[in-house]
């Protein structure tokens, strides 16, 4: 049998027989190429596999056939999904592991291999509501300023690259994975165009406008990079002219963050969050900031309503006499 490069590690499994690893690593193509399921949600979901396979080997006292997994009844599952609480798993990453699992079960019997009826029968676990957490409109302004950061030991062009890429998450409300995904020639030179097309989740694209003076910061940056860009390379590249590792980022919000005096949740993503947020509070359309966005369902969006409303509320208990 030969190893795919999805995920080895599941034909190293004692734990499950041959047959039923073969199905999951034919699920795994199937995510990847039909379902287009971006990396990380395929490994996460070959890993919660893993994990419910060798938990089921102990559970039931033997090999998991698959015969045996399709006969699952739902107290096999429950006590999975009890054994991960105790190890401190939260809810949104049980749910995960739920989803996973119902995608295996739906693909084999999709595949004429048996119904999985108990995943259907348990519940996802509640998930409580938070917030996201915007930064306010001076901090996101000054954290796309490279002065902000001069007094740093870098090099010019590094401090140039970083503000650029901040400027674009909180000016076009991109992912930081689309952000550092975007190509040298995706991006139009200041006054020669408004929009960038970028990929999102699942490989899906969409257009974003793109301010005139966060183009200019891109070029300024584009500018001083010693490093050769090439028209269909990246165009933010790292240290050794390599593609820019978002934790490279991460770490750079860090920084600024403890300069700035802002919160933990200041962190690039937030940026996003920013975005939707100042453009929601100043009368945007929710469709239209859905589309910036490229959420797939209106309900993922209309979080931001939330936090505008939080703020109302605020600012309504500070400024109203009778308060």
């Amino acid at each position: 049998m030969v190893k795919p490069a999805a995920d080895p590690a599941l034909f190293e499994l004692a734990c499950a027989e041959p047959r039923l690893l073969a199905e999951a690593v034919h699920w795994q193509a199937y995510l990847r190429s039909e379902r287009r399921l971006s990396p990380k949600t395929q490994e996460a979901y070959a890993r919660d596999l893993r994990q419910f396979l060798g938990f089921l080997a102990d559970h039931r006292g033997g090999q998991v056939t698959l015969a045996l997994f399709a006969a699952l009844e739902a107290s096999d599952v429950r006590a999975f999904m009890a054994a991960r609480r105790a190890d401190d798993i939260g809810s949104r990453s049980l749910m995960r592991s739920l989803a996973g699992l119902r995608s295996f079960g739906r693909f084999l019997e999709r595949e004429g291999r048996g119904k999985v009826g108990a995943l259907s029968a348990i519940r996802a676990p509640k998930i409580g509501k938070s917030l996201p957490k915007p930064i306010g409109v001076t901090a996101a302004k000054l954290l796309a300023d490279a002065d902000t950061r001069a007094g740093e030991d870098r090099e010019q062009w590094v401090l140039a690259r970083d503000a650029a890429v901040m400027a674009l998450l909180y000016g076009s409300g991109l992912r930081i994975s689309e952000a550092l995904g975007l190509k040298k020639r995706d991006v139009p030179l200041p006054g020669k165009g408004d929009t960038l097309t970028v990929i999102g989740k699942g490989n899906k694209t969409r257009m974003v406008p793109v301010l005139q003076n966060v183009l200019a910061l891109i070029q300024e940056y584009v500018a001083m990079c010693p490093h050769p860009l090439p028209a269909d390379g990246p165009i933010f590249v790292g240290a050794r002219g390599g593609p820019l590792s978002p934790r490279i980022i991460q770490l750079a919000m860090a920084r600024l963050r403890g300069g700035l005096g802002l919160p933990d949740s200041a962190t690039p993503h937030a940026l996003r969050h920013s975005f939707a947020t100042h453009l929601l509070g100043r009368g945007g359309d929710l469709r239209a900031i859905q589309e910036l966005l490229g959420h797939a369902s209106l309900s993922t969006t209309q979080i931001y309503t939330g936090i505008d409303t939080e703020r109302l509320l605020e600012v309504y208990k500070t400024a109203h006499p009778r308060a």
